[in-house]
Order: structure tokens, then sequence, then C-alpha cells
């Protein structure tokens, strides 16, 4: 596949030994991932608790990773021996392939997505990733604004799944989700009372030192992940793949 593509692959641990290890591989990882051929970006990601929390959860992280082609992505994979390592400590793991739509905004003082060229109308399936530095004097007012601006995710119909990341707790953060749709995310991005009061308060105080807001297109799908509904997604991947 011809342009670039960004991989998300979230891992589980249940063992309180694997947690360490996951843990201690937010540092060790690095020299192995720095040189990964065919990548030009990848960030190490710890995750929050239930919803957007900036509380860690320790069973769970992820790596996030974006390709100069598929053909990278799975040549990566496929013989790693380093994702071998994570997938024998893991008791699950979850990679999604997807195609960017559309980003706006800085991570690292870089923009790492550039927009696919070509996107398919039968897959209807959107993910979003937001990603923000937030400035020390707001770190208050900033988590004490979010229980409000999350509510209007719980029991959405729309959202097939989300997850707090994020490089440093409380500061360096970023959002996933995952909807059955593109009407489905714009209804909670733009609709939502909870969340434009929110956006109104970033522009007004200026909270973040950085922000980055991305769209993509997931394609295919590797893996399993409790409780999310992607059978349909994953019978799209395989029609999607054949062409």
């Amino acid at each position: 596949m011809a342009g670039q593509i960004t991989t998300l692959t979230f891992f589980r641990y249940k063992t309180l030994f694997n947690k360490i290890w996951a843990f201690g591989m937010m540092q060790f990882a690095h020299p192995k991932l720095s040189k990964v051929e065919g990548q030009t970006f990848y960030k190490l990601l710890g995750s929050g608790k239930v919803g957007f929390n900036p509380m860690p959860d320790w069973t769970v992280y992820a790596l996030l990773q974006v390709w100069e082609n598929e053909e990278k992505a799975e040549r990566f994979f496929a013989a790693s021996k380093l994702m071998d390592r994570y997938r024998k400590r893991s008791d699950e793991h979850w990679i999604l392939y997807m195609k960017n739509k559309i980003s706006r905004g800085r991570w690292a003082g870089n923009m790492p997505f550039s927009r696919h060229p070509e996107t398919s109308e039968s897959i209807p399936y959107v993910a979003a990733i937001t990603r923000a530095t937030i400035k020390f004097k707001y770190l208050r007012k900033f988590w004490k604004s979010v229980p409000a601006s999350q509510s209007p995710l719980k029991d959405n119909p729309g959202l097939i799944y989300t997850k707090g990341i994020g490089e440093v707790p409380f500061l360096q953060m970023a959002t996933f989700s995952l909807w059955k749709d593109q009407q489905s995310l714009d209804a909670f991005a733009y609709r939502s009372r909870e969340h434009i009061r929110v956006i109104g308060d970033t522009r007004k105080l200026g909270w973040y030192r950085e922000e980055l807001f991305s769209r993509f297109q997931p394609y295919r799908f590797e893996g399993s992940w409790n409780g999310v509904d992607i059978g349909a997604l994953k019978v799209k991947s395989s029609d999607q793949s054949q062409r």
C-alpha cells in the first residue's frame, strides 16, 4: 500500500511481574525502537484508568508508530524480536492499522501524520487521537474540567472504544477513541455542550503548551481486546486488504 500509515498497538498485562516488565520497557525499549527501518515516528505510551483519568492504569500500555508504508509496518510486526517479547509478556494485544484523514498541531515540535491519498467510503469507522502538553499552572483547572467534558462519552452508542494514553502522567496526555462513524464523532466533538465548553476554555485560557488533533480511518485489525465490539471492522478490513 502506497502512502504513510499509522499503527497503534495496545498491550494488556495481568501478572505483577509482567506489569513491572512493561513499565521498565517504557525506558529500555527505546534503543531498539529508535532504529526500526521505515518508521518515521514512535511513542511509547502509558494509559489512565477508566475514562480520561490521570491516575495510571498499570495493566495497559500502548505503542504508537508512523510508517512510510504498510509493507514496512508488516515487516516489523512479523520479524521484530522486540515485538515477540511484547507478545509473549502480554496477555492480550491489539493492533490497529490506520490511514490519516486530517491532522492539526504538533507533537514534540513536529507533525508526525500526513494525509493518506486513499481512503475507502466502504469503511465507516473513524478513530481520533488528541494530544496535549498542559501548562503547569493550569493543571488543576484542566483536570477539574475533565469529568464534565467526558460525561457525554458514557453509554454513547456511537463510541466503540476509548482510552486515555500519554507520555508523562498529568502533564503530557492523549486520548484515543474509535467510533462507529463520522457522525458519531462529530456529534460528540461539535454538538456536546460539555465538550464545547471545554474547547472554549482552552482557547480563552491557552492552557496547552502544545496540542495535536488527528482523525484516521482504521482499515485493518489484528489481535484481540476484551469488550471491544469490532467484529464488523474485521470483516471490512478483510475486504479492504483484498482490493
